[in-house]
């Protein structure tokens, strides 16, 4: 039973803070109790709105001693993720607020500068934030500014290629920035490659912890509060003295090293970020932490704690029903087992992709490669060379930070790779960073490319034994949450010459209420490239698309490439659309049943002599 947040919710102090100020102006002492009550105000509202819930526990105090230490938002602070700055935006003027986190019109789950001043850059995705604060950095020096830039990155995001692309440019571009690694083991699921064994060793190191354990307890019988500071003191130098030779990663690249701190350890924090303040070097600061630190069940299992739906009385239950995601899974276990040239590929979401079997019961053909899309493509590639059949497994929105490796080194060589789109289609309360919209028009030109986008259980099994038979590269695309209970349906239609609707993929279920309330025709299609043969065969009529991704460049415009009758195109427009539910986006876009109705209703209407 998952305890409830009800008794989650006295919080006087932290609604006294209504700014970075307020932080600083509290005594020492008042910082633990803060620290509670943000966690209290966390899990209370995300029992309610759903949202990143792990992450943010974790970097409580690191949040406190950024507020204690510099001046917001005159200095400049940029989250790598952002689903880690909910307690920001408590300390940020939006505690207020923050029942609203990620409903429609509400607070963004991620930093966002048009919400706020405080909210330097925007936070969505992964590996991006080192550059962007050298960017903020090298601003400030070319003007003569004094301001303070911190990056905060965890470690799974600084294995991420533009993470290491920036760490090579640190020194020659500023003397002034100031990195805290947030080092808890994990990205959604546990951190893999070098770089976190590395972290792991100067956590763990045998003679470190002996030490460290002997000196906490010499400074527990001293039990002089004057001494307290001296005590922290020693244990940085003892550390430091331990360390040195494992720092050599950052120090080789320009970087003063300073770390582990502990980083629930408020004070000790503190003293950290104002030692690298006053340095005139770059400084990486590397603090220890616990994802979902403070709630027992995050603690236990962060990784199901990660990102997480409402789980309130009165919030509305999940749905058990078969999702997309374990049905891709289920089918590509089927065809590992008939043919090991099969292997999966994904970048940190081996659970959120449906991969979760497959990493047991194949476990050498299971390759986890960590926040590296870029990368998974370019080791896929490799696989497929050497004789495999690799599929890589990502979520539409992150596959966006691979498109030049699928192009370079799958299409051109033409390579039999499978590309596999989780939550493609989807928008929702995570927000524009993360809404799957824009994979079929960034893919769509590639020469050699075939994409599908099924709209059922059947019609995705089809699609992924097809690829898996292909001599070339194939992208797959489809949503995330419960599949469909029947096929996708088709309808005839009132006209046997009048118009029909062309409904891509899971489409077919938003257009059937408004085909049958006008008696139109509705095909449901699942191939974008090359278009199946239908669409040429209904030349001579009017032709409605609907596809859940954005119109420009997508599905519709590929049918306009080749169809010359009257068309309408039906999907998410060419704007960024903001978080909120499904529902409500699609009734502001237009594509709920009663806006189709009157969009199709129209364009009929304009057929008439």
């Amino acid at each position: 039973m998952t305890p409830s947040p009800q008794s989650l919710c006295d919080t006087p102090l932290l609604d006294a803070i209504h700014a970075p100020a307020d932080v600083r102006s509290l005594p020492e002492a008042e910082l633990p109790r803060l620290a509670g009550e943000i966690r209290a105000r966390l899990v209370s509202v995300v029992a309610k709105t759903g949202g990143h819930l792990a992450p943010s526990l974790g970097v409580v105090e690191l949040t406190i001693a950024l507020c204690r230490v510099f001046d917001f938002p005159a200095d400049k602070l940029v989250w790598d993720v952002g689903h880690q700055a909910y307690a920001w935006k408590m300390l940020t003027g939006r505690n207020q607020r923050m029942g609203t986190l990620r409903r429609f019109g509400g607070i963004r789950g991620f930093p966002f500068p048009a919400e706020s001043p405080y909210d330097a850059a925007v936070g969505g995705h992964a590996g991006v934030a080192l550059a962007t604060a050298l960017g903020f950095a090298a601003a400030r020096d070319a003007r003569g500014g004094a301001e303070h830039v911190i990056a905060v990155v965890g470690d799974a995001s600084l294995t991420n290629g533009i993470s290491l692309e920036a760490l090579n440019a640190v020194r020659h571009t500023t003397e002034r920035l100031i990195l805290v690694i947030n080092d808890n083991g994990m990205s959604i699921s546990r951190n893999v490659g070098a770089i976190a064994r590395i972290f792991a060793r100067q956590l763990t190191g045998l003679r470190y912890n002996r030490i460290r354990a002997a000196a906490e307890a010499a400074g527990h019988r001293l039990r002089l509060f004057r001494l307290k500071a001296v005590y922290r003191a020693l244990k940085t130098i003892v550390k430091g003295l331990l360390l040195r030779q494992r720092s050599a990663l950052f120090e080789d690249l320009g970087l003063r090293y300073i770390g582990p701190i502990d980083g629930h350890d408020i004070p000790a924090l503190c003293d950290a970020l104002r030692a690298a303040a006053e340095g005139h070097v770059p400084v990486a600061l590397h603090i220890a932490t616990v994802k979902g630190k403070g709630y027992p069940p995050a603690e236990r299992n962060p990784s199901k704690w990660h990102g997480v739906g409402p789980w309130a009385a009165d919030a509305a239950p999940r749905a058990a029903r078969p999702t997309w995601s374990a049905a891709f899974g289920k089918a590509l276990c089927a065809h590992a087992a008939e043919d090991a040239r099969v292997h999966a590929i994904t970048a940190a979401m081996r659970d959120g992709t449906g991969l979760d079997r497959f990493f047991r019961d194949f476990p050498a053909r299971a390759h986890d490669v960590g926040i590296c899309e870029g990368y998974a493509l370019a080791f896929a590639a490799g696989l497929a060379a050497a004789g495999l059949r690799p599929v890589v497994a990502l979520y539409s929105t992150f596959a966006q930070r691979a498109v030049d490796n699928l192009m370079h080194d799958v299409c051109l060589p033409n390579l039999p790779v499978v590309l596999c789109l989780d939550r493609a289609g989807v928008v929702g309360p995570d927000g524009p960073t993360h809404h799957g919209l824009y994979d079929l028009a960034m893919l769509r030109a590639l020469p050699n490319l075939e994409i599908h986008a099924p709209g059922d259980a059947a019609a995705l099994a089809a699609a992924l034994a097809e690829a898996l038979r292909r001599d070339g590269p194939t992208v797959i695309r489809y949503p995330r949450g419960p599949l469909p209970e029947a096929a996708a349906p088709r309808l005839a239609g009132a006209d046997p010459e009048g118009p029909v609707i062309l409904a891509l993929g899971p489409t077919a279920f938003w257009a059937e209420p408004v085909a049958r309330a006008l008696g139109l025709a509705l095909e449901p299609v699942s191939r974008v490239k090359p278009l199946p043969a239908l669409v040429r065969a209904l030349a001579g009529r009017p032709l409605i698309t609907l596809e859940d991704a954005a119109a420009e460049g997508g599905f519709g415009a590929a049918v306009a490439e080749v169809h010359r009758g009257p068309l309408l195109i039906l999907g998410w427009p060419d704007r960024f659309v903001p978080q909120g539910s499904d529902g409500e986006l699609r009734a502001a876009c237009g594509l709920d049943a009663p806006g189709l109705r009157l969009r199709v209703a129209a364009f009929l209407s304009s057929l008439r002599p």
